[in-house]
């Protein structure tokens, strides 16, 4: 793919034209399929039973290209699809795709990057909200009393955010008005950069000792599953909200529930989770009477929601004839 030369694979007929969708749930294809059936592909759904991975894999044995959202294709399921040419995820996460695997197969991968910075940063600014002021809370003392005594103001607070580039700066810009400092902490941008985006330059331990509201907005990576544990939030000196829109597995579920039992976390705003959905394991977190949850839908809005299934399926078409493509996951 050097020189910007375009090379266009033709479709062929057989089993190598199917193009399948692993993980169904949206409201309508019908961009999809109209796409994939003008350049000559065979577009189907996956219609068995939800999370069947074996049952899965053996509806895509001759796919040429897979649209996918949460089923793990490890290196034993590429293994297993000899025709497939391209992946792309419905979203931005990719972890659920052996990346090692795909690129020693020469197996194109992308997901779908920016297409619900807003949708995500309004969200994680409603689960601050919430938290802060009970939004939603029952009234336990009765109607005019509020329903916590913690319930502070952001004009003299300082604001937390753990990655900032495409959703953290949006997030950014929007929140860091209301509050008296920003800090970022995020190895990958410049200082100038996060500057742009009304925040400063901070380490880990700074954001986490001196933010009264702490929001994450990085990739779930080896390095950041559980950045978030115990010896973090011992760190955690002003009583924070904590706000998570990213990944679940960047925060330890217990050790999050111990610390709003403790009372050294103010409260916590979930959209995601390290098991998803929920299992029993984080049953306390989610009955905690200081967290709001909700269940994985920060990526939602009319727009949003569009701009991905086109975009996934673009990316799709683009990779199987050749053509490079913004959102690609390169190799290395």
């Amino acid at each position: 793919m050097s020189g910007g030369r375009t090379k266009v694979r033709i479709p062929i007929h057989g089993g190598m034209n199917r193009i399948v969708v692993l993980d169904t749930g949206y409201p309508s294809y019908e961009y999809e399929q109209t796409l994939f059936r003008t350049h000559g592909y065979r577009f189907e759904l996956y219609k068995g039973i939800p999370g069947d991975r074996n049952s899965q894999i053996e509806f895509a044995r001759d796919a040429a290209g897979i649209l996918v959202r949460g089923t793990i294709l490890d290196a034993e399921a590429i293994d297993q699809l000899k025709d497939l040419k391209a992946i792309v995820r419905y979203g931005t996460g990719y972890e659920n795709i052996d990346l090692k695997s795909a690129y020693g197969r020469g197996i194109r991968v992308a997901n779908v990057q920016g297409y619900a910075s807003h949708a995500v940063s309004d969200h994680a600014l409603g689960l601050m909200f919430a938290c802060i002021r009970g939004i939603g809370i029952p009234w336990p003392d009765g109607f005019g009393k509020p329903v916590r005594p913690e319930v502070f103001e952001l004009h003299d607070k300082t604001l937390g955010i753990i990655g900032i580039g495409r959703i953290g700066s949006h997030f950014s810009k929007k929140a860091a008005p209301m509050f008296q400092e920003t800090l970022a902490c995020d190895p990958y941008q410049n200082d100038e950069a996060i500057t742009a985006c009304g925040a400063r330059k901070s380490g880990l331990d700074e954001v986490l000792a001196r933010s009264h509201v702490i929001s994450i907005h990085c990739t779930l990576t080896p390095e950041t599953h559980h950045m978030i544990d115990r010896n973090a939030l011992q760190q955690a000196h002003q009583k924070p909200v904590v706000i998570n829109t990213a990944r679940g597995g960047i925060i330890d579920s217990p050790a999050l529930h111990e610390a709003l039992e403790s009372g050294r976390v103010h409260s916590a705003g979930l959209d995601v989770f390290e098991t998803e959905p929920p299992g029993a394991e984080e049953s306390a977190l989610l009955a905690h009477p200081r967290v709001v949850a909700t269940p994985h839908v920060a990526w939602y809005s009319d727009r949003a929601s569009k701009e991905l299934q086109r975009r996934a399926a673009d990316n799709l078409l683009a990779l199987l004839q050749g053509r490079e493509v913004p959102d690609e996951i390169q190799s290395g």
